[in-house]
Formats: structure tokens, sequence, C-alpha cells
């Protein structure tokens, strides 16, 4: 059986997509979302373009099989929240995972960009998105790692070719331009990334390690950089050098380690840079990297003792 959902559109009965009020907002929203990633429609009975996003945004939704959520808010009857979340315009939605709104989009969108919001939403709460376009990435970045970087960039381009706003693959193609020492093309990927992603994870890591190859590309000889802490530990500027040089030449650990005794000698040496260099590290590497770890739970021993 159907019931008729509040934009006109059918929507079939169960926790899958369902009509929600302020009252059961924590629940349907917030706690749900620690389980399965819920994706908020606000909206109004006399917002046009709600009438086209509503209904295909319910399709999508389906399509993911579970693995997301979607609740309807009525913005007329749902002030307050909507007012507490800054609805300034409809059609608005927001997602959110583990409690938290982790993407987010104006107006309405073609389904192609309804699926890649989606998927995007499902990575972001640590799940896998559907279809063969995951395996293609998962590929791509196989060969990224073992150095068919040219074989990387094609397969990440086609990628991009199905799926314009697939963070992964933007994050690939910039990454495997800055393998091949063509940071100002990498740089002009970044520029090029669609403004519905430039917050997703990939990007932020691609944007990092853009900022790193710029910075290598300035670092001073490691030896001569290397003597010059030698011979006078508290020269800070050299030591913050050595660390770009040495992640320029592919030691990020010692980096690190650097950085970290350059934070420990004086954290607040030109506004803090050391700590804002670290943490460049960390976003340019995955959360679990262990050099991640180790160096995070070391800054923290240091910040809080």
């Amino acid at each position: 059986m159907l019931e008729l959902g509040g934009n006109g559109a059918a929507a079939p009965n169960g926790d899958l997509i369902k009509d929600i009020s302020e009252a059961t907002f924590m629940q349907d929203v917030i706690e749900t979302s620690k389980e399965v990633p819920v994706i908020v429609d606000f909206w109004a009975p006399w917002c046009g373009p709600c009438k086209t996003l509503g209904p295909a945004l319910e399709k999508a939704v389906t399509e993911a099989r579970g693995k997301v959520r979607m609740v309807k808010v009525n913005v007329d009857e749902n002030q307050q929240i909507a007012a507490q979340l800054r609805i300034q315009s409809i059609p608005t939605v927001y997602a959110f995972a583990n409690g938290q709104p982790v993407d987010g989009f104006q107006g309405a969108l073609p389904a192609s960009e309804l699926k890649a919001f989606i998927d995007r939403v499902v990575q972001a709460a640590g799940g896998e998105a559907g279809g063969g376009l995951a395996e293609a990435v998962e590929a791509a970045e196989a060969m990224l790692a073992e150095g068919a970087v040219v074989d990387a960039a094609q397969t990440f381009a086609a990628i991009l070719g199905e799926d314009p706003q697939n963070a992964a693959a933007h994050g690939g193609m910039i990454r495997a331009h800055l393998a091949l020492k063509e940071v100002e093309k990498a740089e002009q990927l970044l520029a090029a990334v669609p403004r519905e992603i430039v917050s997703a994870p990939e990007i932020e890591a691609a944007r990092a390690q853009v900022e790193l190859a710029r910075q290598a590309a300035e670092a001073g000889p490691l030896d001569e950089l290397r003597a010059a802490v030698d011979h006078d530990p508290d020269n800070h500027q050299a030591r913050f050098d050595l660390a770009t040089a040495l992640h320029a030449a592919g030691d990020v650990e010692e980096a690190v380690e650097q950085l970290l005794e350059l934070f420990r000698r004086d954290r607040e040496w030109n506004d803090g840079a050391a700590k804002d260099q670290l943490f460049t590290i960390f976003d340019a590497l995955t959360p679990q990297d262990p050099i991640v770890l180790k160096g995070r739970r070391k800054l923290s021993s240091m910040i809080f003792a």
C-alpha cells in the first residue's frame, strides 16, 4: 500500500522514506543517522522545484537499496527546525551521518547528480557506494600505487566521464598529476572541482597534497638545512625548511618528527606554523596511516601536557 508523501509524491510505507516533524527530528534524523545515513529534504507545498526534486530524490534513495534513508520536512509546518538549520531557500537537502551534517545542496539536480550525492553520503558514513565505478576507482588507485600513473589518470578520467561529481576520481586525477610532477595541472584540476564536492575528504586530501607539492618546489638543499639545524637547534626557520625538504624527498616520517620537535621548542613560532604544517601533512595521508596516528598522538600529548 502506498501513502501520498507531503510533496505530492508516492512514498512507500515504512522507515525508508517518510514525512517527519520537529517533534521527531532528533530521533528520525540525528539518532537514526548513527546507524544509517539520513537525507533530509526541506520543501513546501508552494515550491515548484520541490515537486521535481522530491520524486527524483525518492527514486534515487529507493535505488540505493537501504544504504540511506530519507525524511521530508515541510518548512511551513516546521519553521523552528528550518530556522535552526538556516534554511534560506528551498528545496534544500542535507545529509546526516553519525549524528552530524556531512553534505548538502540547494535547488533541483539531475538524476545522475543525485546518485553521485547519495554515493558521497554513503562513503562519508564509512560505507561503500554501489556500482562498478567504486571498483574502477579502486583499480585506478592500485595503478597509481604501483607507479602506472598514466594508466591511473586515464581510468580516473573515464570515471569522471560517467560521474562528473565523483570525489574519489577527482582526488585521484589530482594526485596522478602530482605524481607526474605536473603541479600546475594539479592546481588547475583542483580549482575545477565542482563546488558540491569541494569539502569531500578526497578533495581535502588532494588539496593538502597540492600545497605540500608547492612547498616542495621551493625546498632548499637537504644537507645544508640539516647542517643548519645541527649547528643551531633553535633555528626554527631552518628546522621548518628541513621538514619541508624531507617531505619533498619522501621521508614523511622524519618530516613529522622535525615539526613535532619544532612545536615542542616553540609552539607559537610563526603563528603556530609547525602545527598547521603537521595538519596539512596529516590531511594529505589517510586517517589510519601509522604516521598520522603516531603523529597525532604525540602532538596531542604535547598540547595537553
